[in-house]
């Protein structure tokens, strides 16, 4: 019987680490950013080539560009004010998980960033939906959700393609280990422009001074098959073959 009893156990303790293994894995596959291939790398935000199939680019062999001043490990965070055209600028926070919201984002609908038009492509998913209000600081990690300040006029291909990816590796990285994250989204205009080209994320683990998340990218804010004008926002299917439905 006590043998029996030793192999009860064994078999319960196998099946505890099983379990929690598949907790594991499972949070990490909720969390972990998405496999995007090989990124061409450029060396700043001023030398960006041309959009050519992949949805971001690396700047700077991925290192950020903070001081070391600004790399305390205290949660913050801090919108810049709608500029004289009404457009985002640099959204900036040192993030922890403590601070990561939990439950479902609320509507954000009535929000309207610059150059915002609704337009839709039957070969868009999401319904078809050409643009996003895409938050600069996602919600996923601070909760902040409808706020005019971090809310950009963004394509779905960029939303999703573009920017989730290395949300969900932020989001990762501060569940799994419980540090700080420096963090700064800038969303990239040219001149007068109402549609940003795209937005720099920089990221960088504070207690581990960058040794597990350190990056510096480049999303382009774009929609395969879709020519967009970023001075209004205002687009049309690519070869001009037709019409996207405006309402």
């Amino acid at each position: 019987m006590k043998q029996v009893g030793k192999i009860l156990i064994i078999i319960m303790l196998c099946a505890a680490v099983w379990f929690a293994w598949q907790q594991y894995q499972d949070a990490k596959s909720a969390y972990a950013p998405l496999d995007q291939g090989q990124i061409e790398e450029v060396y700043d935000i001023h030398n960006l080539p041309e959009y050519s199939g992949n949805p971001a680019v690396e700047i700077n062999g991925g290192r950020p560009d903070f001081a070391s001043e600004d790399l305390q490990a205290k949660f913050f965070e801090k919108l810049s004010p709608l500029d004289d055209l009404g457009r985002c600028g640099a959204a900036e926070a040192c993030l922890d998980r403590w601070h990561m919201p939990e439950g479902e984002r609320g509507e954000i609908e009535t929000i309207h960033p610059s150059g915002w038009h609704t337009a839709t492509y039957d070969f868009i998913d999401n319904e078809g939906y050409l643009f996003n209000r895409c938050h600069l600081i996602g919600w996923q990690l601070t909760g902040r959700n409808a706020d005019r300040r971090n809310l950009i006029t963004g394509t779905r291909y960029m939303n999703v393609e573009g920017m989730l990816p290395y949300e969900n590796e932020v989001a990762w990285y501060l569940r799994r280990t419980r540090n700080h994250v420096r963090y700064r989204v800038t969303p990239v205009f040219q001149g007068k422009e109402l549609v940003a080209r795209g937005v720099q994320i920089e990221a960088r683990s504070v207690e581990d001074g960058g040794k597990e998340l350190s990056l510096n990218v480049f999303c382009y804010n774009v929609q395969p098959g879709v020519e967009i004008d970023y001075l209004t926002g205002e687009n049309k299917l690519a070869e001009e073959l037709a019409s996207p439905k405006e309402n």
